[in-house]
């Protein structure tokens, strides 16, 4: 049994905080009385603050793939067309569920080390003169890349081709950990989950629904049951749910999001930004190269750090397992034993990325792994950076 705690440094499910788990804690209590009427209006109302809109928002017992299905098959017809990205390992996925609910995937090709092109965007839409596209879908955060797509220039973009296509956006790995902004990006469906920057375990997803996406809701004519909006709306307004709800991780997310606010927001984006840079800046000085090859969507959650040619991330991995008692995320799919990911998301601190990052500086020597000495570069940043926003 090893001493002290595990480093948990995958980019989700996180460290869930003391306070989060003594909130989850609290006796159960009956999801259909005065007191959960209560703490269902204000886990939606606290909610809805991190994602920064005044619409409507529903939440889920789910993972985010759930949310995923919820925000297709209440603005979608079968047949429709919708527009998706090749960024990673997760649009990808999102394509394949859109697929199987027998909606149209216009996927566009992508390199795995870059985001949503807004002028791809832009070209597309404008060639589509007959509307037939009825939704574009970004992922904000790769999860499997590093990357972070720039949603505010994609909402440009579409605004610039004129088109009605809603904008779907995947906050997965995102919200709470990255500047967001549903309302003032012009967002239509934000899609989100609870294990990441919410600093929750697994099991709660979201949708945040703006005015244009509920219209379409009305006349979307792809089936749906458990992730239909309009019961859950319409159980929202008196604080309740049409079935049972995970009573006790809405206990956590209210308190999940009091602290995000003791923080700050900006501060809270500010944290990440900076861990991010430090991860990186140990990178370049081990002399590995990261994932992500544009530097403006480098991003705050994670940091994906490819191997040397004739080394396997996965024995990395295990050896710093094994010897050192952190977890590091996997390379997904065509990825696999390329690169390895760093989380520094949701309940994080300086000593704690330092920690991790003496880890992998050990755990490469182990694996007789080329590499130059780098904890003390990102130690260095970290001190010149101390108590600064960036």
């Amino acid at each position: 049994m090893s001493s002290g705690r595990h480093f948990l440094q995958i980019p989700g499910p996180t460290n869930v905080p003391d306070r989060v788990l003594r909130a989850i804690s609290y006796p159960t209590i009956d999801h259909r009385g005065p007191e959960f009427a209560r703490l269902g209006r204000e886990a939606v109302d606290s909610l809805k603050t991190v994602v920064r809109t005044e619409s409507d928002a529903v939440i889920y017992p789910s993972s985010g793939t759930g949310a995923w299905e919820a925000a297709l098959v209440n603005t979608l017809s079968p047949g429709d067309q919708v527009l998706m990205f090749e960024t990673g390992h997760f649009g990808t996925l999102w394509a394949g569920v859109a697929r199987e609910l027998g909606i149209e995937v216009s996927f566009v090709p992508g390199d795995w080390r870059s985001g949503v092109d807004p002028a791809v965007v832009e070209e597309r839409l404008r060639a589509d003169g007959d509307h037939r596209i009825k939704a574009v879908a970004v992922v904000h955060n790769e999860t499997s890349t590093g990357v972070t797509s720039r949603v505010p220039e994609v909402r440009a973009a579409m605004d610039r081709a004129g088109h009605p296509a809603l904008l779907l956006v995947d906050t997965i790995s995102s919200l709470g950990s990255v500047d967001y902004r549903h309302d003032e990006w012009g967002v239509d469906v934000t899609v989100g989950c609870s294990q990441k920057g919410l600093m929750l375990p697994p099991g709660l997803s979201f949708n945040a629904i703006s005015a244009k996406a509920l219209r379409a809701s009305r006349t979307a004519g792809l089936r749906r049951s458990y992730w239909n909006w309009e019961p859950m709306l319409e159980a929202n307004t008196g604080g309740f749910f049409p079935y049972t709800p995970a009573t006790n991780l809405l206990y956590g997310l209210r308190e999940a999001v009091e602290m995000l606010h003791e923080e700050g927001l900006d501060s809270v984006f500010a944290r990440h930004r900076r861990h991010a840079e430090a991860a990186r800046t140990a990178a370049a000085s081990w002399g590995l190269d990261v994932l992500c090859r544009v530097p403006e969507e480098h991003s705050p959650v994670l940091t994906a750090v490819m191997m040397p040619e004739g080394h396997d991330a996965d024995e990395l991995r295990a050896a710093i397992l094994e010897h050192f008692d952190i977890s590091l995320g996997a390379g997904l799919s065509k990825l696999s034993g390329r690169v390895f990911r760093i989380g520094h998301l949701g309940h994080f601190n300086d000593p704690a990325l330092l920690g991790t990052l003496g880890g992998i500086e050990a755990g490469l020597r182990l694996a007789k792994v080329p590499y130059s000495p780098g904890v003390a570069a990102a130690a260095e940043y970290l001190a010149d950076t101390a108590g600064m926003r960036r």
